[in-house]
């Protein structure tokens, strides 16, 4: 297999370093800009105008263009990760074997890593391609995307194609399709009482709790690629008193806009009636990550990138996953978006995670390769 990017193999692995070893949490606003600004000046040195979309507590958003070109294609990165600060102190950057560790080393500061290479390699080669690319960096996927889902959907509208680079899967497959997210909160409001003298006079909340995960895990339908978990659950306030209050989290997959609009309403019903007399409920949240669908357009550059796969030797599977990601947002739009075309890894989100340093080099050959054949 012939790899351009294998000289560079050292260099990148030194970027990756220095960039796990900042501290950049989704609230962690000083990390996450830290974390961008490495990018923001390696992309200006090539001639690239970046916007800054400026949050006062989360990190900024940045968007990173060609000033005089209009781009076809968008790459989306996200800069934070779910890892608290003081996390890389406790384990910072580390290379074992074939493996490189620390926090966020896959999700996905390694991606950024790639993505930079490669955006250099068309740089160093003059090959105009890299002006029709626009490369947007979102400060916070990892807690819904809660400041940038309308810049990702505004940016990715008038698109060719969406590239996201979550990490492929630990087999190496890429995503052509997630299910969609609806993540709810349900508030319970009951009435205290002696559970001992007076029973009779409280109202459970933790009853009336009970009633609710039963109705809600039965709303699944796991053949279809629907599911209702009933996550996290507290309540009450001591053993021997009725209790007052309870709360639960509540996580929904959908894999078709229609199953979400049901599945919301049939939510909304269970939440909002309640089974004993005088509780009060409160529920908040809803649906916020469409569904990525598979579509003749994503199919056709999944196809694209299976053939540069097969010239690289590289035997490359698509596949569906539960997870989400902001893939579920370009695709939203109707922009043909795939999925998982980072490096490989695995144990995200865990003091495990690991990134496949052979990886770095092979999967940066196949983007730059895929790049090269879909911008005009």
């Amino acid at each position: 297999m012939n790899n351009d990017f294998l000289v560079h193999q050292a260099d990148m692995l030194k970027l990756l370093e220095e960039v796990v070893n900042i501290e950049s949490g989704s609230y962690d606003k000083f990390g996450v800009d830290q974390h961008a600004a490495i990018w923001c000046d390696r992309y200006k040195q090539m001639g690239f105008e970046v916007e800054v979309m400026p949050n006062e507590s989360l990190g900024n958003n940045y968007r990173i263009y060609y000033p005089s070109e209009t781009a076809e294609i968008l790459i989306l990165l996200h800069l934070d990760t779910v890892f608290p600060k003081g996390t890389v102190a406790e384990r910072p950057f580390s290379i074992q074997g074939d493996r490189a560790y620390g926090p966020g080393v896959i999700d996905m500061k390694g991606s950024h890593v790639m993505v930079y290479q490669v955006m250099k390699q068309l740089f160093d080669s003059q090959d105009a391609r890299y002006k029709k690319i626009e490369v947007l960096l979102n400060c916070d996927e990892e807690i819904g995307s809660i400041s940038s889902r309308e810049i990702i959907e505004k940016c990715a509208l008038g698109k060719r194609y969406a590239l996201v680079m979550e990490p492929a899967r630990a087999n190496g497959a890429i995503v052509s399709a997630r299910r969609g997210v609806g993540t709810y909160v349900l508030t319970i409001q009951g009435k205290a009482s002696h559970s001992g003298i007076a029973p009779e006079a409280g109202i459970s909340a933790i009853q009336e709790l009970a009633h609710k995960i039963q109705s809600l895990h039965a709303l699944s339908q796991h053949d279809k690629g629907l599911s209702v978990n009933v996550g996290l659950i507290s309540g009450g306030t001591s053993v021997n008193t009725v209790a007052p209050n309870a709360r639960a989290e509540i996580d929904v997959r959908i894999s078709t806009d229609q199953q979400g609009i049901e599945i919301d309403k049939k939510v909304r019903d269970i939440c909002n009636t309640p089974v004993l007399e005088g509780i009060q409920l409160l529920l908040t949240g809803g649906i916020n990550r469409p569904p990525m669908v598979k579509t003749n357009e994503s199919a056709a550059l999944i196809s694209i990138i299976k053939d540069e796969a097969t010239q690289l030797n590289i035997t490359l599977d698509d596949v569906s996953t539960g997870g989400g990601s902001d893939a579920s947002f370009t695709a939203g739009v109707g922009t043909p978006t795939v999925d998982g075309l980072g490096p490989i890894g695995g144990h995200q989100h865990s003091d495990k995670e690991y990134l496949e340093i052979p990886s770095l080099a092979e999967r940066a050959q196949l983007f730059f390769n895929v790049l090269k054949r879909i911008t005009q």
